[in-house]
């Protein structure tokens, strides 16, 4: 027969330990090596706001010239603030504007597609300040960073998007149309961020560089907008929501045939 075991003896050597020696036991089998430092997420916005790595950042005056055309093209600018006119001047030296950019776009990406040279000259219609990139810089990143180039892709189709407009707009639309249409985009309605009803100082010979019309037309359909309550044009131009309703009431009608 086995005998019992001796009063306060156990037949097997159990360990026992306390509930702070487990936790210390299980801790050191969990911190085994150094842990993995887990990488900052990439911020294009950030990325362009810091000057670092073939990204200068300078403040321009109005009228101030960004690049010329028939200048190198070697670079690509992204505007932080303020408001810039793209414009070609012809042989003849008749001046033509092609784009107007705000805050949050780009200019000058065409380097980026094999040009040489500028095919037109940006100058500044109020007070900027523009990020200047090197174009290895802006290889570079559009390479490595991914949402960078998810960024970059949504500036270029929106960028595409707004030529095709423009295009409707001057074959289609008339010319107290476009003006309308143009207040409005000086504005920025339509645009994510907030409208600002009082914008840079336009002249009106600019305005109608980009109409495409004559300044006495401008002058006619500005004081009709004032008249209707639709701008303020007394030495600042402001633009009212309700100017919209020039543009949406004569929206042409494409059909397909």
């Amino acid at each position: 027969m086995l005998r019992r075991a001796s009063h306060g003896v156990r037949p097997f050597p159990f360990q026992r330990y306390t509930r702070e020696e487990n936790t210390l036991n299980s801790s050191k089998k969990r911190t085994r090596g150094p842990r993995p430092k887990l990488e900052a997420k990439f911020d294009p916005k950030v990325f362009l706001d810091t000057e670092n790595g073939g990204r200068t950042i300078t403040s321009y005056k109005k009228g101030d010239v960004i690049f010329s055309q028939g200048a190198p093209a070697d670079s690509v600018f992204y505007i932080q603030k303020g408001q810039i006119k793209v414009v070609v001047i012809s042989e003849q030296g008749k001046e033509a504007i092609v784009a107007l950019l705000g805050p949050d776009a780009f200019c000058g990406e065409g380097c980026l597609t094999g040009q040489s040279r500028r095919m037109a000259t940006a100058i500044t219609m109020s007070d900027c300040e523009v990020m200047r990139l090197e174009k290895a810089a802006m290889f570079r990143v559009l390479h490595d960073e991914p949402a960078f180039s998810e960024f970059f892709i949504a500036h270029l189709l929106a960028r595409t998007l707004r030529v095709e407009e423009d295009l409707v707009d001057q074959l289609f639309n008339s010319s107290e149309k476009r003006l309308a249409r143009t207040l409005l985009l000086l504005a920025n309605f339509g645009k994510d961020s907030r409208p600002e009803k009082v914008i840079a100082k336009v002249s009106q010979e600019t305005l109608a560089e980009m109409v495409g019309t004559t300044r006495s037309r401008v002058s006619k359909f500005m004081n009709k907008f004032r008249k209707l309550g639709l701008i303020d044009y007394n030495g600042h131009l402001e633009v009212h929501s309700s100017l919209l309703n020039v543009v949406l009431h004569e929206e042409p009608h494409i059909t397909n045939p």
